[in-house]
């Protein structure tokens, strides 16, 4: 929720939208469908796993689970199966359970309420293809100014913009800087759409005829016209866009990705033990082999670390 799931600022920050760090007190503090649950992240609860179980805070040790918000729309970092959770933050989140002998419980949310309903304790930690940036981290707003707490992040899939064009390429685009005067897709709002505003300024600097966006609210309505051909290509995050060429015939990545940023696990300010938690158990599942083999299974390997970080967004 390539994402890209800064704030909604600078949005560099991707996952794929665009987030106000804090919203305002009320309703929006609650999140949409927050019964939708997954037991699919079974770790096996609060049994003891040695040194990592220990790194864990109190809490989440007696309980055996921690609470993860998600936004379930984002194929295929997460998305619903019927009335399942699942996706590769699903997966690796399972594969880190094992580690650390507790059971990863995801809710679906709405994304621009993640942060929000974290920090008033609804959830342990976030899970949702966000992308780390230096706003999020600090609590900025979209103006720069402070407005919250900030987060850290467990840093574990590297993630760029990525160009989707139909089967052969058939309008051979290779890069941004072909589109000038044609229709190209992308979902509303996230860092593939503000590359594509950017180019747009570029085209008609140069002389060139500006590029006519179709901005989406998902990056699905995005793909059905680029299948139909209405649109030479669809922008989008980079785990999206190889997850649709690998998941059928209709579809192809070409170029490079633009902008990479890493993707993050967004805990509080004040839960470093949980951080340092995660951070532990990413490394451990990095190094066994069953963080590759989930990346593989989604297609998206291409963004894969050799290591945690944390917050090495900007």
């Amino acid at each position: 929720m390539t994402a890209s799931r800064l704030t909604a600022a600078g949005r560099t920050a991707r996952r794929v939208r665009l987030v106000p760090v804090v919203l305002a007190v009320g309703g929006s503090l609650l999140l949409a469908g927050c019964g939708d649950q997954t037991d699919g992240a079974n770790g096996g609860g609060g049994g003891g796993k040695g040194e990592l179980n220990a790194m864990l805070p109190d809490k989440i040790r007696s309980s055996g689970v921690v609470k993860v918000g998600t936004d379930a729309a984002y194929k295929p970092m997460e998305y619903k199966e019927g009335a399942r959770i699942v996706g590769l933050d699903v997966d690796l989140a399972e594969a880190m359970g094992k580690k650390l002998g507790v059971r990863f419980e995801f809710t679906n949310g709405t994304f621009d309420g993640l942060i929000t309903s974290m920090q008033t304790g609804r959830f342990d930690m976030i899970m949702s293809a966000m992308t780390d940036t230096r706003d999020r981290q600090e609590g900025l707003d979209e103006k720069g100014k402070k407005a919250g707490k900030g987060v850290d992040f467990v840093d574990y899939l590297s993630a760029g913009s990525s160009i989707l064009v139909r089967k052969g390429n058939p309008d051979k685009i290779e890069s941004v800087d072909q589109m000038c005067g044609k229709k190209v897709a992308t979902q509303r709002g996230t860092t593939s759409h503000e590359i594509l505003k950017q180019q747009t300024k570029k085209c008609v600097a140069d002389g060139e005829k500006k590029i006519t966006v179709e901005a989406y609210d998902t990056d699905d309505e995005a793909r059905v016209r680029l299948k139909t051909g209405a649109v030479v290509a669809d922008v989008s995050d980079f785990p999206v866009a190889a997850n649709a060429a690998k998941s059928g015939s209709d579809f192809e990545v070409v170029g490079d990705q633009m902008q990479s940023a890493p993707y993050g696990m967004a805990v509080s300010k004040d839960n470093k033990k949980l951080r340092d938690a995660l951070r532990a158990a990413l490394d451990e599942i990095i190094e066994d082999g069953s963080y590759t083999k989930a990346l593989e299974k989604w297609g998206v390997q291409d963004g894969g670390v050799k290591k945690a970080a944390i917050n090495a967004g900007s």
